[in-house]
């Protein structure tokens, strides 16, 4: 079967900053056949499209150190690589590709262990603690941004940045089906994929002031929000969460949010000024890294969550809305951006894996 198709394993869990990077190269492989690696109840159940078939393993990170406790989870760790290397061998893979996090780990030793090529793709500036330790096993670890190189000394690195699904690259203005006049500033909210309470405290807190000045605010609350009915406007429309991220960010004037490196990337992309306010318990700080990378070049403005408060964001903010500084600060956004990370990403793979 010389013109079967390449398999690929995409191994990509649990938060929209591992599986949407992943759901964009598979857009640009429409010719693989493309199967999945996830986590039972994570994400990626509602997330992968539903062409990609959904395996899933049993595994977990190694979060609180080793003892006792953890002997569970390195039975399950061994379990998990027994399991992966089973469905490559069946499957008859030709490599994988990942965007790190602890399901790596099985799906990258099951890969190296049948001697099958690897792709490796690490968003964050500081690169996580599965990247800098299985970084040198795989073929090549493609990083979102160029300053991750210096913490992966060992491993072959290639900058593509990270990709974004195809709607962030579509010309055309994606339909909102929201009630906002057309020539108001919008403030777009949001905390990732699981929402942050503390920065919807924050805004609830100043956003009156706001819209005294013409401002809009949509909202993106995430579902763990006790107080989300606390504030009620006109122009404020809260919802848990949006299937439009691309057509509410393309709208956007400025957006208000962690930076975890999948939301920069999409703000970017659409060149959306930003305040960020990094999440203070990510794993080994990397958000502030991430947000640094934005306030190092003007697109953005970050301030740490002990340190803020409502007045300080409630000022910047109107400042930002009547100061030329708003639409610099969307021009360097937008110089940021690598629009076509996807395909070079794409093409990464189909070198290693067609070779």
């Amino acid at each position: 079967m010389a013109n079967a198709p390449i398999r690929l394993l995409i191994a990509a869990s649990g938060t929209g900053g591992h599986l949407f990077p992943a759901i964009a190269l598979a857009e640009q492989l429409p010719d693989y056949q493309i199967e999945w690696l996830g986590v039972p109840n994570r994400l990626e159940r509602s997330l992968v499209p539903k062409q990609y078939p959904l395996n899933t393993i049993a595994v977990e990170g190694f979060q609180q150190g080793l003892g006792f406790s953890s002997l569970g989870i390195l039975g399950k760790l061994v379990g998990s690589i027994l399991q992966v290397r089973k469905l490559l061998k069946k499957g008859n893979f030709q490599g994988v590709f990942t965007t790190g996090g602890y399901i790596a780990g099985p799906a990258v030793i099951a890969a190296r262990s049948l001697g099958l090529p690897v792709i490796l793709h690490e968003s964050n500036a500081l690169p996580g603690k599965v990247t800098r330790f299985f970084g040198p096993w795989c073929d090549a670890v493609a990083v979102g941004f160029e300053v991750a190189a210096k913490y992966l000394p060992r491993a072959k690195t290639i900058y593509t940045n990270t990709p974004v699904r195809s709607p962030f690259l579509d010309s055309q203005i994606v339909p909102l089906d929201l009630p906002i006049p057309e020539n108001v500033p919008l403030i777009v909210v949001f905390g990732g994929s699981q929402g942050a309470v503390a920065i919807n405290k924050l805004v609830r807190s100043c956003a009156t002031a706001w819209f005294d000045a013409g401002a809009w605010v949509v909202h993106l609350t995430g579902d763990n929000d006790p107080e989300v009915e606390n504030l009620q406007h006109p122009q404020y429309i809260v919802l848990p969460f949006s299937d439009n991220m691309a057509g509410l960010l393309k709208r956007a004037d400025l957006a208000i949010s962690r930076s975890g490196a999948g939301s920069l990337t999409e703000m970017a992309v659409c060149g959306v000024p930003s305040i960020l306010i990094p999440y203070p318990f990510a794993a080994e700080d990397h958000q502030t890294y991430n947000a640094e990378v934005f306030t190092s070049v003007g697109a953005a403005i970050a301030f740490k969550q002990s340190e803020l408060s409502a007045e300080v964001l409630q000022s910047k903010v109107l400042y930002l809305l009547q100061s030329p500084q708003l639409a610099d600060m969307a021009e360097k956004s937008k110089a940021i951006a690598v629009p076509d990370s996807a395909a070079k990403l794409a093409q990464l793979v189909r070198d290693l894996v067609e070779m």
